[in-house]
């Protein structure tokens, strides 16, 4: 009441030039505190073909979108893609097939990453690790694709193995970058997690455990805030007569040259969810994504591990979430979130997510690389 008596008071100009001040100093991101959290809307749809939709990373207001993270693309004639996307509108900015693949292969593309440079490494499954200058285009192989190691048991002593009950194809995940420029791989078949040093290479061993060895294992991995630890999702330690997930950890790895069995810590356990890709917010919570198709959502963890709150579908049991694979932060406290749709490969729900949490990125570590 006191306001619109003082309006009355004031002439029209001058109350014009007052409205027009109030909104001048509106702090830019206002609009979106309107925003509920957890409000949900597809930003944008990954093309199909070819569809499956894994890695995600944000540049300016570009998100880089990899894919298609799947089996079976032998002989399909569709080269695996990153696609860049407007953050602000969903458009499709550039899209940049990969160069150098036997399509005749199973190929596919998996997670990304940036340099301090703002150059893209792609994990391609067949070409190793991409560098992809996003400005014009180039690519080159930064490092060889992970080997195929066989199961320690079959093993001759002092070759390089791998501690799996039954020997099992590699399949390169995740990737995160140390403040040395050491770049971290998962190997979700495996029981490993790679490491590739500083301007590229092989990838060496860099962590080895049987507890790993479970039929979808280590899988999205981020380092802390503090870069002293690196987390990981071990998305399945089971997997039930039904075909659903069973299990599933976050565990944690101390930021050292050969982190031993005793450093491998759960710093959560799910119970029939899937966690696959992780973000580190500003406020210190870790989101996760969980990608078991009829337990899709986001997982909220705060720094003590127990779970803050869950995001998931509320009617349709697909939709938005449909086995969400990997997450990044847009610069409007929203989750940026591309749904894989493994189980249902329902084309339209091969997309791009934006959820809003009132968070922002724990700026993820971008080294300066040769």
């Amino acid at each position: 009441m006191k306001i619109h008596q003082a309006f009355r008071k004031l002439p029209a100009l001058a109350a014009l030039l007052l409205l027009i001040n109030s909104l001048a100093t509106t702090p830019a991101g206002a609009k979106n505190n309107a925003r509920p959290f957890g409000d949900a809307f597809v930003l944008a749809t990954f093309p199909t073909p070819p569809g499956f939709p894994e890695g995600i990373a944000v540049n300016g207001n570009k998100a880089y979108v990899s894919g298609p993270a799947r089996f079976g693309t032998a002989g399909d004639g569709q080269p695996s893609l990153v696609v860049a996307f407007d953050t602000r509108t969903g458009e499709v900015v550039r899209t940049y097939p990969m160069q150098g693949e036997d399509l005749g292969q199973d190929h596919a593309n998996s997670c990304v990453a940036f340099d301090d440079a703002g150059r893209l490494y792609v994990v391609n499954i067949q070409l190793g690790l991409v560098r992809l200058d996003t400005e014009s285009g180039q690519q080159e192989v930064y490092a060889s694709a992970i080997p195929n190691i066989p199961a320690c048991a079959n093993a001759q002593p002092g070759v390089p193995c791998s501690p799996t009950a039954v020997d099992a194809p590699p399949l390169a995940n995740d990737i995160a970058f140390d403040e040395a420029g050491n770049a971290y791989i998962t190997d979700s078949l495996q029981a490993t997690i790679w490491r590739v040093a500083p301007g590229g290479g092989q990838p060496q061993i860099w962590f080895q455990d049987s507890r790993l060895d479970t039929p979808f294992g280590a899988n999205g991995l981020r380092l802390n805030p503090e870069g002293t630890k690196i987390y990981f999702a071990l998305t399945a330690e089971g997997v039930n007569q039904f075909g659903a997930f069973e299990g599933g950890k976050i565990y944690t790895l101390p930021v050292v040259d050969a982190p031993t069995a005793a450093d491998l810590e759960v710093f959560h356990q799910y119970n029939g969810e899937g966690p696959d890709g992780i973000a580190f917010g500003r406020s210190g919570k870790l989101y996760v994504a969980l990608a078991a198709p009829f337990n899709s959502g986001i997982s909220i963890l705060h720094t003590d591990g127990t779970e803050a709150t869950r995001l998931q579908n509320a009617q349709n049991p697909f939709e938005p979430y449909d086995s969400p694979a990997n997450i990044a932060f847009n610069k409007q406290g929203s989750l940026l979130v591309t749904n894989h749709a493994f189980a249902t490969m329902i084309p339209a729900h091969f997309n791009v997510l934006d959820v809003y949490v009132g968070d922002k990125e724990s700026p993820l570590v971008r080294p300066v690389l040769p």
